[in-house]
């Protein structure tokens, strides 16, 4: 094991110590699970990555699993973990500081049954500029776009495009198909109304993270099927794209952090309305009519259970015709593409999902 790995291990010990030292809340990870994930995790992952994964065991939050869904929301994220490394580090985590160049304004849009809140990110220079609806991750129960700004201002950077964040409606008070339908109607809104955002309506792309990988491919299917403006890019980060949780990928980080197999468990159990609803091809994406799709652009971090979710995807778009590159950046964990700020690895695959998202959305 490197030098940085028994750092982190005395950190792990005596995080344990430390919480072993009074009675636990049986909401929150017991100290053995904590200690079998850790030394797991010490043994694979990068040391920056590593770091914020130190940093967000120290913020001691309740297993979402053990949690109702209000509580799982207010619980430490891995953002959080960020600025608290970076004020370990006396840097900025001001997010203009951290990404110059990109301003941002809250909005509200049309969703499928109301407003929805909304943050425009906008790159220097004089517009239109092309145009990225970005969808959060959370399972599509928790976390929202403050959550996820690092992501979303980063390819607002990198593809110097204006970046759409939106909050679509969460389970369980909301359950499937509401915030798919949400991001269609986004979508919508957007092709005849990205002018007032300083944008261009023939130069769109989707993007999002996680459930919101899901929701930006499962949105420029159901925009095909509508006859809307065909995004000219889709990018899906570490996306949720079939409901097997016992992949090889399941099965060898079932226990990782951020995520694991208990909490996609949790999570499905919180959008369902019937158990069918897993099989529905706007969540069983490998299973959904592909044909005809923009090109795709897949990120994967190793050390997630979701790793091979992008695989079987990666394999039914070429299967479908559809162009696809999928990067598998190794070290680093679910959640890692917002980390830019203290993950080098972050930074490298946000600099490749602009280079992605620019190449299509440039194009006369």
């Amino acid at each position: 094991m490197q030098r940085h790995g028994y750092l982190a291990a005395a950190t792990l010990l005596g995080l344990a110590v430390a919480i072993g030292g009074c009675a636990r809340d049986p909401q929150k990870r017991s100290v053995s699970e904590l200690a079998v994930s850790g030394t797991k995790s010490l043994l694979r992952t990068d040391a920056d990555m590593q770091t914020v994964l130190n940093k967000l065991a120290s913020l001691d939050g309740k297993a979402i699993e053990k949690t109702t869904a209000p509580e799982a929301r207010q619980q430490p994220t891995v953002a959080d973990a960020v600025k608290a490394v970076l004020s370990d580090e006396k840097r900025s985590a001001d997010p203009q500081s951290l990404v110059p160049g990109v301003s941002s304004r809250d909005v509200t849009i049309p969703g499928a049954n109301g407003n929805l809140p909304a943050t425009v990110y906008t790159p220097a220079g004089p517009g239109p500029h092309p145009v990225v609806l970005y969808f959060h991750g959370g399972g599509w129960v928790i976390a929202d776009r403050s959550v996820y700004d690092a992501g979303a201002r980063g390819l607002a950077k990198q593809a110097d495009a204006v970046v759409v964040s939106v909050d679509y409606r969460r389970a369980p008070e909301h359950r499937f198909p509401a915030a798919h339908d949400d991001a269609l109607a986004t979508y919508r809104w957007l092709t005849t109304h990205a002018q007032s955002l300083q944008g261009d309506p023939k130069r769109l792309a989707l993007a999002g993270e996680s459930a919101g990988g899901n929701l930006a491919v499962a949105t420029a299917i159901a925009a095909r099927d509508a006859g809307l403006t065909a995004p000219r890019h889709i990018l899906a980060v570490y996306p949720v794209a079939q409901p097997d949780t016992h992949t090889a990928s399941y099965d060898k980080y079932a226990d990782a952090m951020p995520l694991n197999r208990p909490m996609m468990l949790w999570f499905v159990q919180q959008i369902s309305r019937t158990p069918n609803d897993v099989q529905d091809p706007r969540i069983n994406l490998v299973k959904a009519n592909l044909r005809g799709l923009a090109p795709v652009t897949l990120v994967n971090a190793e050390i997630d259970p979701l790793r091979d979710d992008g695989a079987q995807l990666e394999q039914a778009l070429r299967e479908a015709g559809v162009s696809v590159e999928r990067r598998l950046y190794d070290g680093v964990t679910h959640e890692f593409f917002g980390t830019a700020a203290v993950v080098k690895k972050a930074e490298q695959a946000q600099a490749y999902a602009g280079q992605r998202l620019k190449a299509d959305l440039d194009k006369q």
